[in-house]
This record gives structure tokens, sequence and C-alpha cells, in this order.
């Protein structure tokens, strides 16, 4: 049997216009762009989404073009936990399964208070479980509310119920991910594991983790899919180890002011992305921007050393690319 191909899942930002409404046809270009870039998946309604900053009606109709637009190409994601009650959360996850996503990804914060024990998220993941039908599920340690990290045992017990098919890890320790990814191997488990944090990438893939969905992707998607391609290719060991090295070292640099640095670059590559976010009002640095100006030339001279080409934008652009029609 061949051996499954690893993923990388852009968690995708949300394009606005000059009226910070949702920008449609930059969202399309946004999905060619990654598509273009070899992605095998998109996480869509994420926090690089700006989730919580749009309605629930945008979540539902943004998602729902996503789902349209990418037309079965890949898998399409989305977080599904919103609303006050158990109940509230199981409803928004039926409406959003609704749009046709494949999965949908419940935030580990949104099932027990920071003070809670396990027990009082076990229990709230229980009564989702049978509020939600047979819709696949799957995990979120996300950042906001606040994180909560599963841990191995936690992990163990929500891959006995068998409803989990996907697990987006932020624990950022690579032996708390290991201890996961054991678990999962000793599993018939369907669920697919994915690391948040680039500095992981090529250790989190050489333990096991089916692939990465971090922000990187919406800086340089091209440089993450040759590392999910390569990091356990014996012949790219010296490539991939430097391309860790590189990654790491411009990592932290990329989240300051994230999504807005994401949108700054995205933009020089030649994207139609505005710099316009709902989760911060502030204008990059000059600073900042010259720090992001230094990556791109980084991102440059590793696809020259990797001879990978990066997505022509130009040809993106072009009208043949458009679904308009059926949207």
């Amino acid at each position: 049997m061949p051996a499954v191909a690893n993923k990388f899942v852009p968690v995708m930002i949300t394009p606005f216009n000059l009226k910070a409404k949702v920008d449609f046809d930059a969202v399309n270009r946004l999905i060619d762009f990654y598509l273009a870039a070899g992605v095998k998946g998109f996480f869509a309604n994420c926090l690089s989404s700006e989730m919580y900053s749009i309605t629930e009606d945008e979540r539902l109709e943004l998602t729902r073009h996503v789902v349209r637009y990418v037309n079965g190409r890949v898998p399409v994601v989305a977080t599904s936990s919103f609303g006050l009650t158990i109940y509230d959360k199981a409803e928004f996850t039926k409406r959003i399964f609704d749009t046709g996503i494949d999965a949908a990804i419940l935030i580990t914060g949104h099932f027990a208070n920071v003070e809670d024990s396990d027990e009082v998220l076990l229990n709230n993941f229980e009564r989702m479980f049978k509020l939600t039908g047979n819709i696949p599920l799957g995990m979120y340690e996300c950042p906001a509310p606040y994180k909560r990290i599963i841990s191995p045992d936690v992990f163990s017990t929500l891959l006995s119920a068998g409803r989990m098919v996907y697990h987006k890890d932020t624990s950022i320790d690579p032996e708390k991910v290991k201890a996961k990814l054991d678990l999962l191997k000793a599993t018939a488990s369907k669920l697919e594991f994915y690391d948040a944090h680039s500095p992981n990438a090529m250790y989190s893939l050489q333990m096991g983790a089916r692939g990465m969905s971090s922000i990187s992707g919406n800086f340089y998607p091209e440089i993450l899919v040759w590392m999910v391609n390569n990091a356990n290719n014996p012949d790219k060991q010296e490539d991939v180890k430097w391309l860790q090295a590189e990654i790491s070292r411009v990592d932290p640099l990329i989240h300051v002011a994230y999504p807005m640095s994401a949108k700054y670059f995205l933009r020089k590559r030649g994207l139609p992305v505005r710099t316009i976010s709902r989760a911060t009002a502030l204008e990059l640095t000059p600073e900042q921007k010259q720090t992001l100006d230094d990556i791109h030339r980084s991102f440059m001279h590793w696809c020259e050393r990797l001879n990978i080409t990066p997505v022509d934008i130009e040809q993106i652009m072009l009208p043949r690319y458009r679904l308009d029609a059926a949207i």
C-alpha cells in the first residue's frame, strides 16, 4: 500500500473591501493562489479568518462561498462551536456543516472555562457528540478565547469516541505532540493530526503528523508545501534541516501584527488583498513593513535554493479563473 501523502492546509485569512465587507472576489483569487501553491485542504472560518470579528451570517456565507468555489478539489473544514450553550454550539455546527464542509471543528476553549477540570471538558464534548448526530468533527486548540491544550489522556478519550477526524495542535511542545501522535498510531482512528506551529514542522512530520496548518501558509504556502512533501525524504534531509532553521528564524516576526502582516505580504506578492482588518485597526509601522520586506527577500532565496517556483500571481489574476457566474 502506498504511503499516505502529507498535506499543508492553510488557515485562511479574510480579505475585506474598502467598506470592511468581505471581498469575495479577493477570496476567489486567494483560493486560486493556495491551490496553485499545492495545498491539499482549507481551514475556513478560523482565527486567521477573523472569525470573532465577523457576524454569524458572515461566517456561514464565507464558508459556503469557499466550499462552492473550491468545488470538491480539496477538503474544507471550518470552526463550528459558536454559541453560549452546548445546544447553541450544536445548532450552529449543523448549520455550518450544511454549507458542505467536510468536518466541523470544535474549539477546545469553548467546552470548559479556564479553571474547569478535564472532566468538565469531556462531559461537554460528550453532550456535543450526542447533539450533532454523525457530523464529522475535529478539535482546534485555538489561542482564543484561551488556549486549552488537550492532554494525551483527554486526547485518548476523545479518540475512543470515534467522532473526531481532525486535530489542529497548538501545544508547541514537541514532546506533547509526540505523545498524542504515539496514541494515534496505536488506534484505528481516521483522525488527521496537523501541527499549527511552524518551528515544529520537520519534527512533527517526522513523528507522523499528517501535515501542517500554520499561519506561515498565508505568507509563503509554497515553502510549507515543500516541507510537508520532503520532511521524510532521506535524500533531502540537509535541505529540510536548513529550511526548518529558516522557517523558525522568521516565525516570531510574521506573528507581529498578524493578520495584517499576512495581508501586507500577500499584497506585496501581487494578490488583491487590502491591508484592512476587523481584528485590528492599527496600521503596520514602517519598521514592521521593512521586516516583512526582508522576509520576502528570504522567501525568494529559499525558492532559489530549493528549486521552488513561486506561484505566478499574474496567471492567478487571469479572468479564466473566475467562477463568479456559479457563485
